[in-house]
Order: C-alpha cells, then sequence, then structure tokens
C-alpha cells in the first residue's frame, strides 16, 4: 500500500488517521471521517486559510448527507442530480454551481489519489473504491471572465453622490434628535467613503488601522493621508494576504479621513488602533459593511443586486472616465491582469461618446485646421 513518496508519509495519508488492521465499530462513518480529516491536513501543508478548509468540508459533508452515499460509493449521476437541485431547487448562481463542483472535484482527486491510500483502505473494508466524479462532460466549465450577477454594476455618479448625501443626512438626524448612535452613523458613512475613495475590497477596510495613511512626499497636499497601505489585500491560493501601496487621488476622500481620524474617531475612546472600532472596541467586520450598505441603498430604492464591492467598481470606472491610466488604475486596486481591471470598468455612454468623437475627429482630421 503506497502512501507517500518513498519512505515519507504525506500529509492526509490514510495511514495518519487509520491504524491498519484494526477493526472499527462504525467502519463507514469513522473511515469518511478519517477522510476528511486528512484531507484537512493536506490543504494545511499548502497554506489554506482555516475558513476555506472548514468550508470544503461542509460542501462534502452536505453532499454525502444529500447523496446518504459514502465517497466511495459515489458516482457521477449524483453529482448531475446534485447540480440540477442547485439550479431548480436552490436557484444559485452560475459561479456558485462552478465553485461546488470544483471543491468536490478536489475532494475526489485526493481519495483517488494512490499516494493517500484510500482506494487500497476503502477496497480492502468495503470492497469497492473512490472514483472522480467530476468530468468536463458533466460540470460547469468557465467560459466567461466574469460570472457575477448582471445586476452588480458600478454606481453612477448621481448613485453615488446620492448614497454618500444619505449616510451625511443619516448622521444629522441622529444627533439632532440627541440620540445614541451618532457616531456609529458617523463612522458607517465615512467607511463607505473610503471603500470608494482607494478602491477597496471589503475584507481590506474591515481590516485598516490608523498607521496605514502615510505622506506621499510627491503629493505633500495631501498630509498625512497621502498614502494607504493595504496590509490585507486577497490572497492568491495558499498564499499570505497580499500587500499594496493605494496613492490617494481625491481630495474630499483625504479630508474626510483627516476629520473621522483626527475629531471623531477619538470620541469612541479605542484603545486598539482599528480604524473602525466598535462600541465594544472590536472590529468592524463584513457582514456589517454589507448591513450598512443594504440599508441605504433599500433607503434609496437603489437596484437589490447592488452591494458594497460596487464601489470598488464605481472606483475604477469614475478613474478611466477621468482620464487616469489604465496601468496606473490596474496598480491601485491590486489586480495582477489588466483584463480583470477591464470587467471592472462600466464606464458611462457620455465618456464612451466622448471617446468615440475624439477617435473620429482625429482621424478625419475634423474640427482642425485644414
Amino acid at each position: 500500500m503506497m502512501q507517500g513518496v518513498g519512505d515519507r508519509i504525506l500529509p492526509g495519508a490514510a495511514a495518519l488517521s487509520l491504524v491498519g488492521g484494526v477493526s472499527l465499530l462504525h467502519p463507514q462513518d469513522q473511515v469518511f471521517a478519517a477522510m476528511l480529516e486528512g484531507w484537512g491536513r493536506q490543504q494545511q501543508s499548502r497554506f489554506l486559510a482555516p475558513s476555506t478548509i472548514a468550508g470544503r468540508r461542509q460542501l462534502v459533508e452536505r453532499f454525502a448527507r444529500w447523496t446518504n452515499e459514502y465517497p466511495w460509493q459515489w458516482r457521477p449521476a449524483d453529482l448531475e442530480e446534485w447540480t440540477a437541485a442547485a439550479v431548480s431547487e436552490r436557484k444559485v448562481a452560475h459561479s456558485t454551481v462552478r465553485g461546488e463542483q470544483v471543491t468536490l472535484s478536489l475532494f475526489c482527486e485526493y481519495i483517488c489519489d494512490a499516494r493517500y491510500g484510500w482506494t487500497a483502505e476503502c477496497e480492502s473494508r468495503f470492497g469497492s473504491f473512490p472514483v472522480q466524479i467530476c468530468h468536463e462532460w458533466n460540470t460547469v466549465q468557465h467560459r466567461s471572465e466574469f460570472e457575477g450577477r448582471p445586476g452588480n454594476r458600478p454606481l453612477t455618479r448621481v448613485e453615488l453622490q446620492a448614497l454618500f448625501d444619505h449616510a451625511d443626512d443619516r448622521v444629522g438626524q441622529v444627533r439632532a434628535r440627541g440620540r445614541k448612535g451618532w457616531l456609529a452613523a458617523f463612522r458607517d458613512a465615512t467607511l463607505l467613503k473610503v471603500a470608494y475613495g482607494w478602491g477597496l475590497r471589503r475584507r481590506e477596510l474591515t481590516m485598516l488601522e490608523t498607521v496605514d495613511f502615510g505622506r506621499n512626499p510627491k503629493a505633500p497636499e495631501f498630509g498625512d493621508a497621502g498614502v494607504l497601505s493595504v496590509r490585507w489585500g486577497k490572497a492568491k491560493s495558499g498564499g499570505p494576504p497580499r500587500r499594496r501601496s493605494v496613492l490617494s487621488v481625491f481630495p474630499w476622500a483625504v479630508e474626510v479621513v483627516d476629520e473621522w481620524v483626527s475629531e471623531v474617531r477619538p470620541l469612541y475612546g479605542a484603545s486598539l488602533p482599528v480604524l473602525w472600532p466598535t462600541e465594544r472596541q472590536s472590529r468592524m467586520g463584513i457582514v456589517y459593511v454589507n448591513k450598512v450598505f443594504a440599508r441605504y441603498r433599500d433607503e434609496l430604492g437603489l437596484p437589490g443586486e447592488l452591494g458594497p464591492h460596487c464601489l470598488r467598481h464605481s472606483y475604477v470606472t469614475h478613474l478611466i472616465e477621468d482620464g487616469w491610466d489604465p496601468l496606473f488604475v490596474q496598480q491601485q486596486v491590486g489586480h495582477a491582469w489588466a483584463s480583470t481591471t477591464a470587467i471592472y470598468t462600466g464606464v458611462s455612454s457620455d465618456y464612451k461618446n466622448v471617446v468615440l468623437r475624439r477617435a473620429l475627429d482625429d482621424r478625419f482630421n475634423l474640427g482642425g485646421d485644414t
């Protein structure tokens, strides 16, 4: 039974979870649990995040409950029925279905790999062995660069201003009534503006600390908020969070941060350096950001498909419309590929008409000297 390379036993091998030759009281349940434990160790050795490992394990367990069978009994037809139910009953998005299929494919790939010993273990105990149930002919293919919902788009400049004005109005209303909570309302208004002002993802936004803003020698007019150090950028699979520096480009956004850091945030008496403290002196969470945006969005009557990530889309779109170099914008938002930034961009028809008119004038020498 080969469970490693040479004399080395691989993380996740059956030999690390099961003792050979020992009878099990509940063999099917115990072997399945050992598979999941071993798969977890294999993923840990690749430095995957604990939350990623836990989410994948939960999906595999859910699939097993749905089929009412163990992994060495699964067949491709089980995946096809699962996918059909996902579309017709759960109404999940295209990208969600593909993500679930990828997870199940990875699990099957692991338990079918002879180096880990699960095929031999299952055959000796149950007379059956696991097979790969995910194939090109029964899974969703990644044919499009963007698989998000069509309704998730950049905000127009009018919508964006309405959102910010509404958030500011709420601060004034709460404070005028003498109610507690105006500090939280001020914080919420500020974090939405910062998300747009520096094109941040939600996790990047919530993980900010006061020390992350610094001076940019090339833009001294922005003072202590000339550059933002993003330390919790989106990580590649198995890698640590990626860092990047985002240069400040909006004077109004710098003023917003200055007011928050120097005048309002100190009223929280926060002992931690987190930029967005809660009333309990803890760090703001992503779920709360979702709720804040959704509340203001619904109160304004904006489409329900819009989420806080559209602020990042809006940042990219508006910079491109304003004539900023696409490479600069790509580096600002931390995209490895220009094609990703292009997907984020939803320039207005007015902007496209301006570009078209300029190109036509240049080509046909219209409006210039003849």
